[in-house]
């Protein structure tokens, strides 16, 4: 699968600006690890792309409904756990480095993005890793966040949480202005 591939089915299914942003940040984060792993990065972009590309249509049948979409467009059994290891509630292990890293950036993108969007100068780049921590004890702000979720993903990919963190805001830097912000 390649960047053109996922957008096609991301644009054919999703329609909403905020979830397709979401779609862009999670991207900007898989492809940075996987460069950090040397890893393949436009696959692992493409798998960031699509991870949520069902949610709008069938919320409650997500991930499981678009893995079964994604079985009849021919993607490989692999990448469809991938996707559905992402999901906590589908009880799909994280076995592969791939997965733990989806895992690991998808809630954390949605919490930087929140943080960023309250600063004044809405730059992603003056994100510090203080006022992540500081907004994460604030359980009113960006409430449907999974807090849990976000530590526990720095844990299973044997990262330190803070330098976790500052890479996720780094990775959200060069796609600033195509998710709304300030690089």
């Amino acid at each position: 699968m390649n960047r053109d591939q996922a957008l096609e089915i991301l644009f054919e299914y999703t329609e909403t600006e905020s979830l397709r942003k979401h779609a862009f940040a999670v991207e900007s984060a898989m492809r940075a690890y996987a460069k950090k792993y040397d890893e393949d990065e436009e696959l692992w972009g493409a798998v960031g792309l699509i991870h949520d590309f069902d949610y709008e249509k069938f919320p409650d049948e997500h991930p499981m409904r678009g893995s079964e979409i994604l079985a009849e467009k021919g993607i490989s059994e692999e990448l469809r756990t991938v996707i559905l290891g992402h999901a906590e509630f589908t009880g799909v292990s994280r076995d592969s480095l791939m997965a733990k890293v989806l895992y690991a950036v998808d809630e954390l993108c949605g919490f930087i993005i929140a943080v960023t969007l309250v600063r004044p100068t809405k730059s992603v780049g003056e994100v510090s890793v203080k006022s992540v921590k500081k907004k994460m004890k604030d359980k009113r702000f960006a409430a449907k966040v999974n807090r849990e979720e976000i530590r526990k993903g720095a844990e299973e990919l044997g990262v330190d949480f803070e330098e976790h963190v500052s890479f996720v805001v780094q990775a959200l830097v060069p796609v600033a202005t195509e998710l709304g912000l300030n690089p």
